[in-house]
Parts: structure tokens; C-alpha cells; sequence
């Protein structure tokens, strides 16, 4: 009996090296095929373009492909909760951006808990909105914009491309901090609310720097302020809000997340070629006209970051009792 036991525990011992032997070697392989990057928007947007230069630079560190598949609709949560519901080996991963921080606080009940239900790899790239104006708005600076705001409560209007959106939230925080009542007016897209802004429907929008740029280096637009702390490297001359409004912050950005119970070495491995691709030039030539700066490390930063935005943006959506359309 002692002779049956001890060949049976020597087995079952050899049995268990095998199958740790098999893991590691598993882990020590990773990647082994091409990797998946959602993007939770159609092609051809900014998010995508971002995707698609980082994709490339990851490819290169990893030894595999890693091949953008778009899944836009519902504020990127199709898109998101797909990579939520996927196997964790680290062959899924979910571009994410600011709406990834609000949607708990505007959607009633999402298909995915957004504290559990992934685990961050890398913060690539923060940057800021920009308040603008038409070119023969009567408004020059930000102050302009309070004194007026103050004088007719209301009436100033400001436009976005849609509910939820960071040029509605950006608003709002802008009415909250600076204690003014102007009205938000939604739109169906970024490109309708541009265009009216254009024509003078509006009075000034917290467009994103990559949509807002193009029109202010032509003169159609002027900057008055962007939504960031501090001035931005992109836009030096345009005052930060923050100067007239204290504690005003608004930031757009970009992470990867991959489903919640990847490896840690995997999680490390992703992380890496991450960081290294975000030090590319050509990823930095591609920041620059969203006004974005690289803000890579490691993945506990992206996930403080991104809960410290969860928490900030919920005050302002239950404040303003901001709802969906």
C-alpha cells in the first residue's frame, strides 16, 4: 500500500511539473498569432487613426500582427463589452477614451461592470478640448465668455456632438466651476455642431483640439481656452480655462485594456511593446493635431487615472442630471 502511494503521489507530482512546464512555456510564447485591437468607432476617426499607428508600432515589438477591428455603436459599448466577454490570454484588447470613464454614470445598467470587468494595460496619451468661438464672435477670451454668461444667464449657447459627449460634460463642468448658466444644444455628430457653430447658431463649442485645430489655424474659429490644467504644448498661445476658472480640468485620452483575468505576464508583455510604441515618432506625429501628449507607464497607473475619472465625472452627470438621448 505505501509502495502504491508514493508511485501514485510520484505521478501525480510529475504530472503537475508537466502541466506548470506546459503554462510557462504557454506564457513564454505569448503572442503566438495575431493580436485583436478593438476600436469602438467606425473607421476613419481619430480613435482609429490612433489604433491603427500604434497597432503597427506594438507588431513590431511583439513579432505578431495586430489588426484593428472596428465595432462602433451605442457610446463604444458594443465594442467594449465584445473585449469584456472575450477569453483573457492577451489576444483582445479595447482602445478606450473618455467614454469609457462616463458611461457608468450616464447608461443606466451596462452588459459589463467597468471596475471588473478588464485589466489595464497602458494610458498612451492625454490632451485637451478647446473653447471656440466664430471668428466674429464678440467673445475674445474666456473672461468675455463669464462676464456674458453672468450678465444674460441662459442665453449664451454652446454646442456638442451629442449628449454624454466630453464637449457636453466640458460645458456643463464649465457652468458648475464658473457659476453661469449657458445652454447646451446637441447635436448628431461632431460635424453638424461644427457647422452651425461656423454659421453662428451657436456660440461656442468645447470642440475636440482635432477637430477644432484645422478651423482656427484657417481663421474661421478662435481659441479661447483649452480644457486641460495647464496650457498646451500643441496650442502655446490659447490661455488654459483653468487661468479664469480655478480647478477647471478636462482631458481627452486614449488606453488599452484587455478582458479582466489576463496573465500578468501577458498584461507586462502588451504593456512593454505599448510603452516602446508610444515612444515612436511616428505615434508622436500622429498626436499632434488631436493636441495630444504621450502619458504611457505602467498598468496601475492607467487604472488610477481612469477610476479617478470615473469618480469626477459622476459628480458633474449627477449634478446636471445629464441623460442620454
Amino acid at each position: 500500500m505505501t509502495f502504491r502511494f508514493s508511485s501514485l503521489r510520484a505521478r501525480l507530482g510529475a504530472g503537475l511539473a508537466v502541466a506548470t512546464l506546459a503554462a510557462s512555456s504557454a506564457l513564454a510564447a505569448y503572442p503566438d498569432r495575431p493580436i485583436r485591437m478593438i476600436v469602438p468607432f467606425a473607421p476613419g476617426g481619430g480613435t482609429d487613426s490612433i489604433a491603427r499607428t500604434l497597432g503597427a508600432g506594438m507588431s513590431q515589438t511583439l513579432g505578431q500582427p495586430v489588426i484593428v477591428d472596428n465595432r462602433p455603436g451605442a457610446g463604444t459599448i458594443i465594442g467594449t463589452d465584445l473585449v469584456a466577454k472575450s477569453t483573457p490570454d492577451g489576444y483582445t484588447v479595447v482602445v478606450a477614451t473618455f467614454a469609457h470613464a462616463v458611461n457608468p454614470s450616464l447608461m443606466a445598467k451596462l452588459p459589463y461592470d467597468t471596475d471588473k470587468a478588464f485589466a489595464p494595460i497602458a494610458l498612451l496619451a492625454r490632451g485637451p478640448n478647446v473653447l471656440v468661438v466664430c471668428a466674429d464672435s464678440p467673445y475674445k477670451s474666456v473672461q468675455d465668455v463669464l462676464d456674458a454668461a453672468r450678465a444674460h444667464p441662459g442665453k449664451l449657447t454652446f454646442a456638442s456632438q451629442g449628449n454624454g459627449t466630453s464637449a457636453h460634460l466640458a460645458g456643463e463642468m464649465f457652468n458648475n466651476l464658473g457659476k453661469v448658466q449657458t445652454t447646451h444644444v446637441p447635436y448628431k455628430g461632431a460635424g453638424p455642431a461644427m457647422t452651425d457653430l461656423l454659421g453662428g447658431q451657436v456660440d461656442m463649442m468645447f470642440a475636440t483640439a482635432a477637430a477644432a485645430a484645422p478651423m482656427v489655424a484657417s481663421g474661421k474659429l478662435r481659441a479661447l481656452g483649452v480644457t486641460t490644467p495647464k496650457r498646451s504644448p500643441a496650442m502655446k498661445d490659447v490661455p488654459a480655462i483653468a487661468e479664469s476658472v480655478p480647478d477647471y480640468s478636462m482631458e481627452s485620452w486614449y488606453g488599452i485594456f484587455a478582458p479582466a483575468g489576463t496573465p500578468a505576464d501577458v498584461v507586462a508583455k502588451l504593456n512593454a511593446a505599448a510603452n516602446k510604441a508610444t515612444g515612436n515618432a511616428e505615434f508622436r506625429k500622429r498626436l499632434e493635431p488631436e493636441g495630444l501628449s504621450v502619458s504611457t507607464g505602467a498598468p496601475a497607473e492607467l487604472d488610477a487615472y481612469v477610476r479617478g475619472e470615473e469618480a469626477r465625472w459622476r459628480k458633474v452627470i449627477k449634478e446636471n442630471n445629464v441623460k442620454l438621448d
